[in-house]
């Protein structure tokens, strides 16, 4: 039994060595340029643009058009409504998107691969930097917010729920055609990895 408990532990530890390597963990490592909430709220941002960047190198460019139903967004246009969210949220927290950027049609402006990673990580720096720049004085501020009010503290945590609630359909997406998110993978090589039970 105890033999068994310590093989078990290192799988646990191999799994987690790898899991921490391969992905962002601004838990431990910080969310420079930030503390207090605007941190916790950066942790998310960091994570979700890793995960989702991760994936969306994953998936074959030949699958970016790809939908589960006609009435549904495409592979792509997640990704791209993913961007252009981080591109026209953050403007209610002080940060207008750049100019020449459509938010308006993005959605459905490429399906070439390529362009959307790129969009997608040029998106999560301009979150980034909003986050950044925004004071802490603000986050209490209140503003108009679908026929009521919010603050700006409240913004940002619609924010992160929006993009996690994509990033949860992108997972869904890509199983869907056969990619394994690379993090599983990255979890499934370490167990791989371990030692054998004697």
């Amino acid at each position: 039994m105890q033999r068994m408990s310590a093989v078990l532990l290192l799988v646990l530890l191999a799994v987690g060595t790898v899991h921490l390597s391969a992905q962002v963990n601004p838990y431990k490592d910080g969310t420079p340029g930030v503390t207090g909430y605007r941190a916790e709220v950066m942790a998310e941002v960091m994570v979700q643009e890793d995960k989702l960047t991760r994936l969306a190198d994953a998936v074959p460019a030949d699958k970016y058009t790809w939908r589960p139903s006609d009435d549904t967004r495409s592979f792509a246009e997640v990704l791209l409504h993913i961007s252009a969210a981080n591109y026209n949220l953050y403007k209610l927290v002080g940060t207008p998107p750049p100019s020449g950027i459509d938010v308006k049609n993005l959605e459905k402006s490429t399906t070439d691969k390529t362009k959307i990673v790129a969009m997608l990580k040029d998106s999560f720096a301009h979150a980034k930097a909003a986050i950044k720049a925004m004071p802490d004085a603000d986050l209490d501020k209140s503003l108009d917010w679908f026929g009521g009010k919010n603050t700006e503290r409240g913004i940002l945590l619609f924010i992160v729920r929006h993009t996690a609630e994509h990033l949860g359909q992108s997972i869904a997406y890509a199983r869907m055609v056969s990619v394994v998110p690379p993090w599983t993978e990255d979890a499934r090589k370490a167990q791989a990895a371990a030692p054998k039970k004697q």
